[in-house]
């Protein structure tokens, strides 16, 4: 018999729910973002009131659009980390308070593992090399002996967080990524900048530096989107490569916010073709946080026998994906 399960997502500015069923039918995936002013960033406790008032109606429009009642839903799943404190602790309670009141299975997901496994879902991907960008996770992933592992990422600044602070440095608020591609398209004028890989890993905090002070010195901010997306996105297609030939994979998929970016996709397809794998990413819809990872990978973990009792299902700001134990993959 078909199941449904809620998930509710709240890392950072992103307020969502969505409604799964057990088949990976997404019935809705409703949420409402947190716009900082321009020139800022997330600030968590602003975030977190957002996620507050916004929470109910959030919550209705998303069962209104699956067609269900809280009665036909089995269990509730939650972003327990990583993210923001504020932020986190506003989803698990709005979870909590469904499981309590409803008597039905509380769920907690990795927001990084969520990620990962909607876009297995969505792509058809099996065992891919994973590239995860968004503006909390710059990460290389691969999956072996019951765990997501990294192979390789940012020692510094995630990719997100360099285009975010980049477009801010700019007068934009985040995200910023769309208006950076934005302009990189309206330029093809490349100037030098930092480009820093050691090992598998990479360093972006040297390329947000000269970026700034190329705008501070005149340059144009499409040649310096242009410049900055071009060295950063070579980067992370570098590392992807090494782990691609390391692991012999056939498959590589591009997860995260960042995802939705066209050049990023288009220098990994370049790569992909040269090692005759197959390249996939998010579609734009659920790039980007989403109830919808934490419900689909909160299905996954609940039908392994995953669950956590009300009273300790405290969030985790800082969990990585790595020490997750993925019990549903062979």
């Amino acid at each position: 018999m078909k199941k449904h399960i809620l998930g509710v997502e709240s890392t950072a500015h992103t307020f969502s729910v969505s409604v799964v069923s057990s088949d990976g039918e997404i019935l809705s995936n409703t949420k409402s973002i947190y716009k900082p002013p321009e020139g800022s960033g997330i600030h968590p406790f602003e975030a977190s009131q957002s996620h507050i008032a916004s929470a109910p109606s959030v919550l209705s429009q998303a069962l209104t659009l699956s067609g269900l009642q809280l009665k036909d839903v089995s269990a509730v799943a939650f972003a327990k980390g990583p993210g923001l404190g504020p932020c986190l602790r506003v989803g698990a309670v709005v979870a909590r308070t469904l499981a309590s009141s409803l008597g039905i299975p509380l769920v907690p997901v990795n927001h990084a593992v969520g990620h990962i496994e909607l876009g297995c879902l969505l792509t058809g991907s099996k065992d891919p090399v994973v590239l995860l960008v968004s503006g909390g996770h710059t990460m290389i992933i691969a999956y072996a002996g019951k765990r997501w592992r990294i192979l390789g990422e940012s020692l510094d600044l995630t990719l997100g967080q360099l285009l975010d602070q980049f477009g801010r440095h700019h007068g934009l608020s985040s995200p910023c990524g769309r208006a950076i591609e934005e302009a990189a398209a309206g330029s093809n004028s490349y100037l030098r900048l930092p480009y820093v890989v050691k090992g598998n890993d990479v360093s972006f905090s040297g390329l947000l530096t000269a970026s700034k002070q190329m705008l501070d010195s005149g340059k144009p901010f499409t040649d310096v989107s242009y410049s900055i997306q071009e060295t950063a996105f070579a980067m992370v297609t570098e590392v992807t490569e090494r782990a691609l030939a390391f692991t012999g994979k056939s498959e590589v998929m591009i997860v995260g916010g960042v995802a939705a970016n066209r050049r990023l996709s288009s220098m990994m397809s370049t790569m992909a073709e040269r090692h005759s794998a197959k390249l996939t990413a998010s579609p734009l819809e659920y790039s980007g946080d989403c109830g919808a990872q934490i419900a689909w990978t909160g299905w996954l973990a609940y039908n392994s026998g995953i669950t956590v009792p009300v009273a300790d299902s405290e969030v985790t700001q800082s969990w990585r994906l790595d020490g997750v134990d993925i019990l549903w993959r062979s």
